[in-house]
């Protein structure tokens, strides 16, 4: 039984002070929803303020992005060693790391496994674009995304993987359910094909792609389905407890 995990990704919104108040918002009714892994991912820099108020509670911090070398003349990069103690995952792969910071397989393929070396469980995204999914080439573009973020990499459980189709971030335009649960049994075969059945079946992977607190019964109700990635919504305190709370519930049935 895999156990669920919502995660918040705030992007490029909120500076300190807004960070800390949307976390003080939520957090006392977030700690009290049992069943679900909880992850906030705020902008590097409210990872400190954040890991402050959430001490003794059942919630994590994410980073949303890492670079792939420990230290070095990386001018506003942020290294894994950095992040070490102040939060436990890290998302890779984001599809607009990869459209609007030219991040190749390759170079996400590097930042997973120096996530995996220090201890950071990584949240792998992989996506199709619009002109994609509407040619017949999911299937091929994610499992080739998939194949070449795992080269080289030993089979763990540590690993969460996100399905965000691009066309459907920030859009409003979600895949259905069954869409989506079609595409994540897709990659956890593949990641069967790579690594192992139990491992595949281990993994926790999540649908991301403007989730709301009205639309993840949908997707949370497909057996496939461990979660969510969330974008616009982890915003909105109301909707994002919404969004856990419905998924504790759904998947304690």
């Amino acid at each position: 039984m895999r156990r669920p995990l919502i995660a918040g990704n705030w992007k490029m919104n909120t500076n300190v002070a807004e960070a800390t108040n949307l976390a003080q918002v939520m957090l006392a009714e977030l700690d009290e929803i049992s069943g679900v892994e909880k992850v906030l991912c705020p902008p590097f820099v409210s990872l400190a303020s954040i890991k402050g108020l959430i001490k003794g509670m059942s919630i994590e911090l994410g980073a949303q992005n890492m670079y792939f070398e420990d230290k070095g003349a990386y001018t506003g990069e942020i290294s894994p060693l950095m992040l070490i103690g102040l939060c436990d995952l890290v998302i890779l792969g984001h599809s607009e790391r990869r459209q609007y910071f030219a991040e190749t397989d390759e170079i996400i393929n590097k930042k997973v496994k120096k996530a995996l070396e220090f201890g950071l469980k990584p949240i792998l995204c992989v996506g199709e674009s619009l002109e994609d999914n509407e040619a017949g080439r999911t299937g091929e573009i994610i499992t080739q995304q998939i194949r070449a973020a795992l080269t080289g990499v030993n089979s763990t459980s540590q690993l969460v993987i996100a399905y965000e189709p691009i066309w459907a971030i920030g859009t409003g335009r979600a895949a259905t359910g069954k869409q989506a649960n079609a595409t994540i049994g897709l990659i956890r075969n593949t990641v069967a094909s790579l690594w192992d059945i139990e491992t595949a079946q281990a993994i926790r992977i999540l649908y991301g792609g403007s989730v709301t607190g009205s639309n993840i019964a949908e997707f949370i109700a497909e057996p496939e389905i461990d979660g969510a990635l969330v974008g616009g919504a982890s915003l909105k305190a109301d909707d994002f407890l919404r969004i856990v709370s419905q998924t504790a519930a759904i998947k304690s049935t």
